[in-house]
């Protein structure tokens, strides 16, 4: 017979007290869901295979989702960052740190104490300072920090020359095009295709774009216009859209539209997109129309 790691054992049993939880309790404050001692509920939707839980200062790969506690998602995706010690009780990071390898879970926290003190943002206009909102997560990854500092120099040694590749075909395209604005400090190129009105974004603000994302030869590799879904997300909010695309929506106004030109460090960087469709190294163009500002809450 398979022994089972006591890690999983205990998950797997979560699992059924969970449940037994719905079946038998009166009225659970979240049902399905446990307390931690951190401040925070979770419930688990699967086991994985994994053996250890991250330390803090691994390094982690998440699909993730943010909603509101009426499992309404305001953010999907994948990413990989450092897991950082948490700051206060119920920090995200706590979340994360019970998870092994292909464990998936919901977590609900405080969405106050996740956008003000985690990511230094305002609270979006659909949040009160005293709601809780769902954070969806599952582990695929956890490196540890030797390793990760190891797989960084060989990458970006093997990479080196896609760095100067990149320059250069940048600078065949602008010249090319006869781009003659010149680039930001951070070298995002800017071309207005309509005004818009005098009412800029501010960090919190919410704002609704259309936008369609393509690479220097013309091919498009997203469009929310063919989609036909504005995307909508909190200005200044961490894990949203890339570098690029929050620069240019902040030189914007609402209403207008224009053509941005940006280098992969303000892209998709030197690892390319996680789908594997922007390869490394690839420097984009993003049309944006910003076609609305909700002010958002600056009282925080």
């Amino acid at each position: 017979m398979l022994k089972l790691n006591k890690l999983r054992v205990f998950k797997i049993i979560l699992l059924f007290v969970s449940v037994s939880i719905v079946l038998v309790s009166c009225k659970p404050k979240y049902e399905g869901f446990e307390e931690s001692d951190n401040n925070f509920y979770y419930k688990f939707n699967q086991v994985g295979e994994g053996q250890q839980t991250p330390k803090f200062d691994d390094y982690i790969v998440v699909d993730i989702a943010y909603k509101t506690i009426n499992d309404s998602i305001f953010f999907k995706g994948r990413r990989k960052f450092k897991l950082t010690q948490p700051l206060f009780k119920g920090d995200i990071s706590y979340c994360f740190k019970i998870l092994t390898k292909g464990d998936s879970a919901d977590f609900i926290i405080s969405a106050n104490d996740f956008f003000t003190k985690t990511i230094n943002s305002n609270l979006p206009s659909f949040f009160n300072k005293n709601s809780n909102m769902i954070v969806s997560a599952k582990m695929l990854e956890i490196i540890n920090k030797e390793d990760y500092k190891k797989q960084k120099e060989e990458f970006l040694s093997w990479v080196e020359d896609f760095g100067e590749y990149e320059k250069v075909l940048l600078q065949h395209y602008i010249e090319g095009e006869k781009i003659s604005v010149a680039p930001s400090v951070t070298g995002l190129y800017k071309q207005t295709q309509k005004p818009g009105n005098k009412v800029k974004v501010q960090r919190g603000d919410t704002v609704v774009v259309h936008y369609e994302g393509m690479f220097l030869n013309g091919k498009y590799f997203d469009s929310t216009i063919k989609r036909n879904a504005p995307f909508e997300y909190v200005y200044g909010t961490e894990w949203q859209v890339v570098k690029g695309v929050e620069e240019a929506i902040g030189q914007m106004t609402e209403g207008e539209k224009a053509m941005f030109i940006m280098p992969s460090e303000l892209a998709f960087g030197n690892s390319g997109s996680s789908t594997g469709i922007i390869p490394p190294f690839t420097p984009v163009i993003f049309k944006i129309e910003l076609l609305q500002i909700r002010k958002g809450n600056v009282s925080n």
